[in-house]
């Protein structure tokens, strides 16, 4: 009898284990690589059917808010955390890059296409409201052959604490000196001018519904969208299209610091697109959980590896093989 009772105790024990309930990990913040991390987490799920995944797209701000009360198992940012931002939380949080995106200017005037010419000086100015009107010269000049209508230019920013917006204020403040001393970079900044729309989501469809906007979208809500886009003049003067290749350009022969916090907007490369960005992943170096942090540092180690064969078709750009190997020694010093 004793024996048999022994066997059944066994075979419930040998069930609860293999019907253990999956890891649940929580995650929130930005919605600039909302789209890749929907696709990660599907196929990750998938392939270890232990570990699933929830994530808010609430914006960079919100996922560094979440991460810094603890309130998440890992936050989500296109602007990296100021050194502030880091002491006030209670550990020491890592940036883990994930893939690289370009931040496109979108606008909606009618019979104008892709490809709209721009300056360096003229977003800031428009985002300044100092430029006003879409038949102004310094648009003009530089799109010979086109009818720019006399119509008011209606800006569209983000509402909500943004990385997309840190990348596009990063670029603006690397290009007009007004820009940097009166507005500056930030997840969320004081706008001079212009409506707010919540996500890339809403400044995307604020601008496609309202006729003479212009805002700033990740490359691929612009696609997604059908939203025509602006190539940008670079540094070395030349006009350049958003595009993977032009994304990833800008990272070429930049330094890559041990923490990652590095800015590539208004890259040197000729062939560089010039706002383009890395996104990061932000998780303490000693996680309160030791089976979720198992499952978070195996889930990056997949996504820094086989997850990038699925950056193309979303219109991210991959990260570069030496970042990936600086990633792999970070990931050793994660604690659980």
């Amino acid at each position: 009898m004793l024996k048999k009772m022994l066997a059944v105790l066994l075979v419930l024990g040998n069930a609860a284990v293999s019907f253990a309930a999956p890891v649940l990990i929580n995650g929130a913040g930005a919605t600039f690589p909302y789209p890749i991390y929907s696709k990660w987490f599907d196929v990750y799920s998938e392939i270890n059917k232990d570990v699933h995944f929830n994530y808010q797209s609430i914006g960079s701000g919100g996922g560094i808010k979440q991460i810094t009360a603890k309130t998440v198992d890992f936050g989500a940012s296109d602007g990296p955390m100021t050194s502030d931002q880091l002491a006030e939380a209670p550990g020491r949080i890592y940036h883990i890059p994930t893939v690289m995106g370009a931040v496109a200017v979108v606008y909606n005037v009618p019979g104008i296409e892709k490809g709209l010419k721009l300056t360096e000086d003229v977003p800031a100015d428009i985002f300044m409201g100092r430029l006003t009107k879409w038949n102004d010269p310094r648009i003009a000049s530089s799109n010979p052959g086109i009818k720019l209508p006399d119509s008011d230019i209606v800006v569209v920013h983000r509402s909500d604490g943004s990385g997309t917006s840190y990348i596009f204020t990063d670029y603006l403040s690397s290009v007009s000196s007004d820009w940097k001393s009166h507005v500056g970079k930030a997840t969320s900044v004081n706008w001079p001018v212009g409506l707010g729309g919540k996500g890339n989501e809403g400044v995307a469809g604020f601008v496609k519904q309202t006729p003479g906007s212009i805002g700033y979208v990740e490359l691929s809500y612009a696609i997604k969208n059908d939203l025509p886009y602006a190539f940008l003049k670079n540094k070395s003067g030349k006009f350049v299209e958003p595009t993977l290749e032009s994304t990833s350009k800008a990272a070429e022969g930049v330094a890559i610091p041990e923490d990652f916090r590095v800015s590539l907007v208004n890259s040197s490369n000729p062939e560089a697109y010039p706002i383009a960005g890395f996104t990061w992943l932000l998780i303490y170096k000693n996680m309160d959980d030791p089976l979720k942090a198992k499952a978070i540092v195996g889930f990056i180690k997949w996504a820094i590896h086989d997850g990038q064969k699925y950056t193309a078709d979303l219109l991210y750009s991959p990260l570069p093989k030496e970042v990936v190997k600086m990633i792999e020694t970070k990931l050793e010093q994660v604690k659980y």
